[in-house]
């Protein structure tokens, strides 16, 4: 009778699969990269994007079908556009953040880079229509800003498929 063991057997999260000793380090998303916490973050910032996606398309929606819904008059805003205008921007802003979100969660690496754009275009849209809505401007600036460290900070922890 042998008591010793094979290596790979008593690394701590090893598993039998059909295939023989599968570790915790070969099931991450980038197949031999060890997880962390930290990839929790991205798909926070993912999950973040699908918010402010639909949160942008229902403030464009809003400022299609009620411009007196906001504070002040066109005339006030940082860029004089009129409200059709801005729900339009906020309208396609929102479905491309809504698809980058989709795509980031799915892990590829063409969305890290778009979503580090839309979030840093978003951002500037909100400070745009700060005057306009104040609260809720900020608070997508800082959810913005939360996806950008997110996603460049532990970005490379997802599975890269270009």
């Amino acid at each position: 009778m042998n008591t010793t063991r094979d290596a790979t057997d008593t690394r701590a999260g090893a598993r039998k699969s059909g295939a023989g000793t599968q570790t915790a380090e070969d099931t991450t998303w980038g197949g031999t990269q060890e997880s962390t916490g930290w990839l929790g973050w991205i798909a926070f910032a993912g999950i973040v994007m699908l918010m402010m996606g639909t949160f942008h398309a229902i403030q464009g929606l809003v400022a299609l079908f009620q411009d007196s819904y906001y504070l002040v008059q066109e005339s006030g805003l940082v860029v004089q556009v009129d409200y059709t205008a801005w729900g339009w921007i906020h309208l396609a802003v929102g479905v491309l953040v809504l698809c980058a979100g989709i795509a980031l969660i799915a892990g590829q690496l063409w969305a890290r880079i778009v979503a580090v754009i839309l979030a840093f275009g978003s951002a500037l849209v909100n400070i745009t229509f700060l005057a306009a809505y104040p609260i809720w401007s900020l608070a997508m600036i800082a959810l913005d800003v939360l996806i950008i460290w997110a996603v460049t900070v532990h970005g490379n922890e997802m599975k890269v498929d270009a």
